[in-house]
This record gives C-alpha cells, sequence and structure tokens, in this order.
C-alpha cells in the first residue's frame, strides 16, 4: 500500500470518528396541523419516514454519507419554517425589507421562485439566502456555510401525495403555512 492510500484511509477514518451524531428536529405542530397544505399521510411519508431514514442511515455510516448529512440537515431546516395555514401568509420584517429590496414586491419574488423551481429537471431544493438570492440546490449537496433562510423541498415526496403532478399549485400554497418569524430570525 502506498503512503497515500495508507494517508486517505487513516483521514477517512479520523473523518468518520469526529463526525457528531444527527438528530431529527421534532415538529412545532402536529402532523395534521398543516392541512389542507400538506397532508398527515405527506408528513408521516416525508417526515416520519423517509426524513428519519437520513438521520438514521448517516449515524449508522450506511450509504453516502454528505448525501445523508444533507438529506437530514435540509430536512430539519424544511419543516421547522411552518405553521398552521393562513389565506393571507404574507412576509414581514426583515423578510418583506430584503424581498421588497431585491424583488420590488412579494409577487415578483414567488414569481421568480416559480421560474427557478419550474426550471429544475428532476428533483432538488430551492432556498432563499440572507442577501436575498435564490438558489437551487442539486440533490442534498448541503455545506455548513449556507445562509439557508427559506427553504422548498422540490423532490417529489414533498408534494405528490396531495398534489400528483401539479407541482406548481404546491409551491402556490406552501406559502400558506411559511413562519416568517421563524424566517425573520434566520436573518438576524
Amino acid at each position: 500500500m502506498s503512503l497515500i492510500t495508507e494517508y486517505r484511509k487513516m483521514r477517512q477514518i479520523l473523518e468518520e470518528a469526529e463526525r457528531s451524531p444527527l438528530e431529527q428536529d421534532r415538529l412545532r405542530y402536529k402532523r395534521t396541523d398543516l392541512d389542507p397544505v400538506m397532508s398527515q399521510a405527506t408528513l408521516d411519508a416525508h417526515y416520519g419516514k423517509l426524513a428519519r431514514a437520513y438521520v438514521d442511515r448517516y449515524n449508522k455510516g450506511e450509504g453516502d454519507a454528505n448525501f445523508n448529512y444533507g438529506g437530514a440537515r435540509l430536512h430539519n431546516i424544511y419543516f421547522s419554517q411552518f405553521l398552521e395555514p393562513k389565506s393571507s401568509n404574507k412576509p414581514s420584517g426583515r423578510a418583506l425589507e430584503i424581498i421588497n429590496d431585491k424583488y420590488e414586491s412579494f409577487a415578483n419574488f414567488q414569481e421568480e421562485i416559480t421560474k427557478a423551481a419550474m426550471s429544475i429537471q428532476g428533483s432538488g431544493w430551492l432556498y432563499m439566502d440572507n442577501r436575498g438570492e435564490i438558489r437551487v440546490i442539486k440533490n442534498h449537496e448541503y455545506k455548513d456555510n449556507m445562509k439557508i433562510v427559506l427553504l422548498i423541498d422540490w423532490w417529489e415526496h414533498a408534494w405528490f401525495l396531495d398534489y400528483q403532478s401539479d407541482k406548481k399549485k404546491y409551491l402556490q400554497n406552501i406559502w400558506r403555512i411559511i413562519d416568517w418569524d421563524v424566517i425573520n430570525q434566520r436573518l438576524v
């Protein structure tokens, strides 16, 4: 075995030993509270099984560690930003200031998010960073230095049970459950 190969193997062992176990954040709401925007069936499958599996696989060292880490972290961010549906749920505070400065209005921001989402071939994530930029994450390519303020899951499991093939309707409805207080806290 070459010295380089030995070094790489040792580095991998050390990195795995330093890895802290992940935890799945508990929901701040009941699994029925987001209905009709997000059904209990979707939450049971998406949060209860799929997101849980990323945490479990990462902690057991199964599969791709980066993929499972990203999936676990992104889902924790995603599920923590929701509240019971409101018919008129608009941004406020710092989030509104950033959106208005960057896009002139919430409606324009929603249009830009929709364009970005509908341009994704396959699955991924969309997010607004702390400067109001709309960004796309392929797969679960998560980095701890990302400044995710608002996150939208664009994988089929996020919308298919409730919206079938109408991804756009999922996106239109998700605004009804965004907790803008949480978004503003992320901007601090």
